[in-house]
């Protein structure tokens, strides 16, 4: 399989996907030998699972528009509580032992053990969703997401009336320091003199940083009671709480990943989400699932971000378009940043 060196940019759009459940179970192997090579595309989900209406579901979102337009068997796997890098493994080398490809992990976490079984799968296409890890038949599905972050900075420094917004991550550790930043630096390149107040949920993914939608409404509800009246929050299945507690409020939430609004578990909420900082996991997931397919799997560093429409900002709620100069804003914001005008800031 050949590897391609440098960072390629694979344009997908950012879409809405329905959802469908699936299963699969296995055992695992340290045969490099699978029991087939063409049942599809398998996913294993990172902290918080499907559900979280959020990262891991838009990655299910893929799954199912690769299930739905070529028709074969599709599996996704949950998490489990407390799991170590060896069940990771062990995960991963049974979907690929029973001949699903791709195999993709969710999330940064799956780096080590990612790189462990690829070696053993040489055949498999592997991927992984906000990590970069080695390998000829791996392909690192990364993303922009400080481009989106800073629109998201820009439509809160339009809508904030305290003068004051929140950031709530859900772990501190460098992916999500990389939505903080662009946050930041887009609500301060818009109105000077806004305060920004951040705040991580926890130091560790283990202790439920990405998983506890009440320790993001409790952060939410302390940024509230210090006249934040826009949240955004960078926290998965956290994030949940975040957009409650603003929504009780009745100030601004900002949604991640997907587009919140549209999600039907968040629907008493709605009204509240502003908008969300869009980033195509979907779209990743299907296009790697879409070249093993073609029979020209993708491998090395892709990258998704504002020029390939990778990542974004949602716009379906009708009241983003009323707030006085947000939309030019935004979109003033997104052609620098593509034009390279406008550099964004990772930490």
């Amino acid at each position: 399989m050949r590897r391609i060196s440098k960072l390629t940019r694979v344009a997908v759009g950012v879409a809405s996907l329905g959802l469908v459940a699936t299963a699969c179970g296995g055992t695992s192997s340290d045969s490099g030998d699978s029991d087939s090579n063409d049942r599809g595309l398998a996913i294993a989900y990172d902290v918080g699972g499907k559900g979280d209406q959020s990262f891991n579901d838009a990655a299910f979102a893929g799954l199912t528009k690769a299930k739905d337009e070529f028709g074969y068997k599709t599996a996704d796997i949950e998490p489990t509580e407390g799991e170590t890098n060896a069940d990771k493994e062990q995960r991963l080398a049974s979907l690929a032992k029973q001949g699903y490809n791709p195999v993709i992990g969710v999330g940064f976490a799956y780096g080590p053990a990612m790189k462990a079984v690829a070696a053993k799968y040489p055949k498999t296409t592997f991927g992984i969703v906000d990590s970069v890890v080695e390998g000829k038949n791996v392909a690192s599905l990364v993303f922009a997401e400080e481009q989106a972050s800073y629109l998201a900075g820009v439509a809160a420094a339009k809508a904030t009336k305290t003068n004051v917004v929140g950031f709530v991550g859900g772990v501190d550790v460098p992916l999500i320091h990389k939505f903080e930043a662009g946050y930041k630096q887009g609500v301060e390149d818009t109105k000077s003199g806004v305060k920004v107040l951040s705040q991580y949920l926890t130091q560790t993914a283990e202790e439920g940083g990405f998983a506890s939608p009440d320790k993001g409404k409790a952060a939410a509800e302390g940024q509230i009671e210090k006249k934040a009246d826009v949240l955004y929050a960078a926290a998965g299945l956290s994030g949940q709480g975040v957009i409650e507690a603003a929504a009780k409020a009745k100030v601004w939430a900002i949604g991640v990943d997907s587009d919140q609004y549209k999600q039907a578990a968040l629907a008493p909420y709605k009204n509240y989400i502003l908008t969300s900082a869009l980033k195509d996991v979907g779209g990743a997931v299907y296009t790697l699932s879409k070249s093993v397919h073609d029979g020209k799997p993708l491998a090395g560093t892709q990258t998704f971000d504002l020029k390939v429409k990778g990542v974004g900002l949602s716009e379906s709620n009708p009241d983003y378009a009323k707030v006085a100069g947000l939309q030019d804003a935004v979109n003033k914001a997104k052609q620098e940043i593509i034009d390279g005008k406008i550099k964004v800031n990772t930490e």
